[in-house]
């Protein structure tokens, strides 16, 4: 399976890369997080889901303030664990809120400004081409890895400078690799000779559809295709590499491009709810055009990779194997949370390695890109109060817009006055559509804002109470794809 862009009412499929090869994890439903019942005590560690835990552990870290040394997610016990230093006393009591709202909490040696100031160190004294570093808060130390390329002098100077942190502060170790972008020649997106992949589809500031990708992929070349040899599909519009990232964000060319969030496994389509932040500890998938499905573990945050390209800040290491050619693809979490794009690493999925990711809530604030069907709002949902615009509960939207009301179809709440996200252009509206048609049944003309001929089914459009189910017809993409909740989710293609 590789990527084709289809206009009109068929989609593109928002994987980062073809059919999974040797697939390292089966996508299973996640349980519901629930509590432990406990033993009497007033604190109690709560079983979470990974994104559970990381919403929590972003609490937490605002919470605890000076006193927060870094989390972790453990798979295994289904907890979030929070370190903390300095609490000698703690007269605010924020440890004993930490562990009353779920976390198991340990105490710690290095605070969070020791072990910045000790990769301030490393910065200055050893960017050396072929390392990197980045915090475990399993360990509470840093973690320093020189590839193999990394000998004599250079080895002996970066070895001198963790050795001058002292004992407790980092650990390095030597890897067999070589750090490099993986960037390579292939099938997957083509751009001036190299091949990458797609990460995820995203909505650009300016409402076009675009897609996310490694930004040393952006800067290789400015226009990209879905074939090798292929016409262009589309073309960069920002880039960063190296630098404070890896990615870029690349618009389609055509306008008329449906591009939903969704990821293409090989084996099943994973629709992607939203972005969210790495955790150390969580369980992940990659999804790349070279090696298909893997998965594995994040182990560091906030990691600096120097590539022999220059330095890049800001990444999420991981244990997950890549291959060339997989550079920009998609990493996420089984129940369909956009967690980084591929930047590059060591090793390969033979021998196994270490990889990096650029996260992807850092870059959508970066280019002003969000997640959710980039390019569809031509959810015309044509039928019902002059909804042309894709009005309340539109199943493109990011959430449902649960409880918006559009009566006029202008694409504004009558309610707040504001957009409505996943609404598509303002329509024409009065429109009536009974039959779903996509033609104003008053003029015969085709109504502005409105998609395709829809097939009407009930399960996928608009009323006024956002719960994504359709009173006339949908007037939308081809298989009409609401869910009752108004997620707009769809299901595989």
């Amino acid at each position: 399976m590789s990527h084709k862009r289809v206009t009109k009412r068929k989609a593109i499929v928002a994987a980062g890369g073809v059919a999974a090869l040797g697939a390292a994890a089966i996508l299973l439903p996640q349980a519901n997080a629930s509590q432990d019942s406990g033993s009497g005590n007033t604190a109690s560690v709560k079983t979470l889901k990974a994104g559970n835990a990381s919403d929590l552990a972003s609490q937490l870290q605002k919470m605890l303030g000076d006193t927060f040394a870094g989390s972790y997610y453990d798979a295994a016990a289904k907890q979030l664990v929070v370190n903390v230093a300095n609490v000698s006393g703690d007269q605010n009591g924020v440890v004993e809120q930490a562990k009353r709202a779920g976390a198991k909490v340990r105490e710690v040696d290095n605070s969070t400004a020791e072990l910045k100031a000790a990769a301030q160190t490393l910065k200055a004294k050893a960017t050396i081409p072929g390392t990197s570093w980045a915090v475990d808060p399993k360990t509470n130390k840093i973690l320093v890895t020189a590839d193999s390329t990394v000998t004599g002098g250079k080895w002996n100077r970066i070895e001198s400078t963790v050795k001058s942190l002292g004992s407790g502060m980092a650990t390095i170790r030597k890897s067999s690799g070589t750090l490099k972008p993986l960037v390579s020649g292939g099938d997957a997106i083509f751009g001036g000779g190299a091949r990458c992949s797609l990460g995820f589809n995203v909505k650009a500031g300016d409402g076009s559809a675009a897609f996310l990708t490694a930004g040393h992929c952006g800067v290789a070349a400015k226009q990209w295709s879905d074939s090798q040899n292929g016409q262009p599909i589309a073309t960069v519009d920002q880039a960063t590499f190296p630098g404070n990232g890896d990615f870029a964000l690349v618009k389609y060319d055509d306008p008329n491009t449906q591009a939903p969030s969704e990821v293409n496994t090989g084996q099943q389509t994973v629709a992607i709810s939203q972005a969210a932040e790495a955790t150390v500890g969580t369980q992940v998938l990659r999804m790349g055009s070279t090696t298909g499905l893997h998965d594995g573990q994040v182990l560091g945050l906030d990691a600096t990779v120097n590539y022999p390209e220059g330095t890049v800040t800001g990444l999420i290491q991981t244990n997950v194997c890549a291959e060339p050619g997989d550079s920009g693809g998609s990493l996420f979490t089984q129940d369909g949370q956009a967690v980084g794009l591929t930047s590059g690493g060591s090793g390969d999925c033979t021998a196994g390695g270490e990889t990096f990711f650029q996260p992807v809530t850092t870059a959508l604030a970066a280019v002003g890109a969000t997640l959710g069907d980039g390019g569809a709002g031509n959810a015309g949902n044509a039928g019902g109060a002059g909804n042309a615009g894709g009005a309340a509960g539109n199943a493109g939207g990011a959430a449902g817009n649960g409880g918006a009301v559009d009566q006029n179809g202008d694409g504004i709440d009558d309610q707040t006055g504001e957009p409505i996200q996943g609404a598509g252009a303002a329509g024409n509206g009065g429109a009536v559509d009974q039959n779903g048609d996509g033609i104003d049944d008053q003029t015969g003309q085709p109504i502005q804002g409105g998609g395709a001929a829809g097939n009407g089914n009930a399960d996928g459009g608009v009323n006024e109470t956002g719960n994504g189910q359709n009173q006339t017809g949908n007037g939308g993409h081809q298989a009409g794809n609401g869910q009752e909740d108004g997620s707009g989710v769809t299901q595989s293609h």
